[in-house]
């Protein structure tokens, strides 16, 4: 998602909702990674005021915790149905993961079916890089390649990283891919970009191409839920998984 979610407004569950709605499952498991701020308190608090009044079941996996709750990552994250990942610093999140050979079983996990989605630099580490500010300036990095296009976040929210993106992807210094809205999210099966959503009127996304070709995309108005309850979401919406890999 380029923004939006439960962290930024939490008074609108449709994107939320609709994550939990493309696992299939009625009672879906799903764990949440807040890496990338340093597993705040406030965040994991945010997330157990959006998801535990639904029919999920929630865990938080917090790296910077395991002295104080052991656990075997491998068979926890491959134990749920969908992984979202928080925003924050992309850089530091990477540099966690791999040290704890997170980047590894989050591959396993897709190359399993399970649903993997995120908020900024939790949307951006799925693809071949992203624009982090990170470092203060916004500038290229490299993500952990499950698709093989870049994807920068916040286009209207932080219009800064926008020229940063396209320089980059005009210099090749990130592939080409797709700059979207805060509250729009971009859906892959495999790595097929099948459909793009929004939470909010009017929030739309771009495919950004090397030779300067800028292309609007088609994105799709979420249903708006006024409660906390897992509500369905329309069958055509249905019919397509986020960043799911092909089984078999």
């Amino acid at each position: 998602m380029g923004g939006g979610g439960f962290t930024m407004e939490p008074e609108v569950p449709a994107l939320d909702h609709f994550l939990l709605s493309l696992t299939g499952k009625r009672e879906p498991r799903l764990l949440y990674l807040p890496t990338a701020s340093g597993d705040p308190v406030e965040q994991v608090d945010r997330f157990h005021a959006a998801y535990d009044g639904t029919a999920a079941a929630t865990t938080v996996l917090s790296l910077f915790r395991l002295h104080e709750n052991p656990v075997a990552l491998h068979g926890l994250v491959l134990g749920h149905d969908l992984v979202y990942v928080g925003g924050g610093s992309m850089r530091n999140m990477l540099a966690i993961w791999r040290e704890h050979g997170l980047d590894a079983i989050l591959r396993e996990a897709w190359e399993h079916g399970i649903v993997l989605a995120g908020l900024s630099a939790g949307a951006m580490c799925w693809f071949a890089g992203g624009i982090t500010k990170s470092g203060g300036r916004p500038a290229p990095i490299a993500g952990l390649g499950l698709l093989p296009y870049s994807f920068s976040a916040h286009r209207d929210g932080d219009p800064d990283r926008l020229p940063a993106y396209r320089e980059a992807v005009r210099t090749g210094a990130l592939p080409a891919g797709w700059a979207a809205d805060d509250g729009v999210g971009l859906l892959f099966e495999g790595d097929r970009l099948v459909m793009a959503v929004s939470s909010r009127p009017g929030a739309g996304a771009a495919r950004i191409e090397a030779d300067g070709t800028e292309t609007e995309i088609a994105v799709q108005e979420l249903p708006r839920a006024d409660d906390r309850a897992l509500r369905p979401v329309p069958h055509d919406i249905l019919e397509f998984r986020a960043l799911r890999r092909a089984r078999g």
